[in-house]
């Protein structure tokens, strides 16, 4: 269900000129052309700009918004057991993507986040972190997050993106074990 979302998702906000990037664990995913685990939602990133669109469409689509952070940071969505979550992103007077609200507002987030190239998996094409990003994201969280621990699933992460960015299999003796969920997500 969360493979078939994320491609309703990206062709029609596609249509509709609004920029998404998968972030988190889909996005890993895509980077990598496979499945690596069970996921418990699908992440993003949109433009803050784009926000109130993004609800639009997403709402249309079936999706119902939920409160579970501040709106001006993320948008939560829910739709038959798919659980989306949009973080938003703000521009600063140079360009870059940073935080656009809130107690850490204008901070950046890492360079180049958006420029790598989309992700693909099972015949799909969508918009994706750059795996460095997902790395340097996945390291900091706890840091920029006091309180949240280094989760496993972090952990094997980076592990995987780390081989894969430098050209060894991320699959081969990294204790992965990455299983094709493909009809399972």
């Amino acid at each position: 269900m969360q493979l078939a979302a994320i491609a309703e998702i990206t062709a029609r906000l596609g249509r509709q000129g609004i920029a998404v990037w998968l972030r988190g664990g889909w996005a890993m995913d895509f980077h990598l052309g496979r499945i690596t685990r069970p996921h418990a939602d699908v992440d993003w990133f949109c433009w803050a700009a784009a926000a109130d669109r993004l609800t639009v469409v997403l709402v249309e689509l079936g999706f119902r918004e939920y409160g579970e952070h501040d709106r001006r940071l993320q948008r939560d969505f829910l739709r038959d057991g798919v659980d989306l979550g949009v973080a938003l992103l703000g521009r600063d007077a140079e360009g870059h993507a940073v935080v656009p609200a809130g107690p850490h507002a204008g901070a950046r987030w890492p360079a180049g986040m958006l420029d790598g190239p989309p992700g693909h998996l099972d015949g799909l094409t969508c918009p994706i972190v750059s795996p460095q990003a997902q790395i340097e994201i996945k390291k900091m969280m706890p840091v920029w997050v006091p309180g949240l621990p280094r989760r496993d699933k972090d952990r094997a992460d980076i592990e995987l993106l780390t081989a894969a960015l430098t050209g060894r299999n991320p699959f081969a003796g990294s204790g992965a074990t990455a299983q094709d969920h493909r009809h399972a997500d």
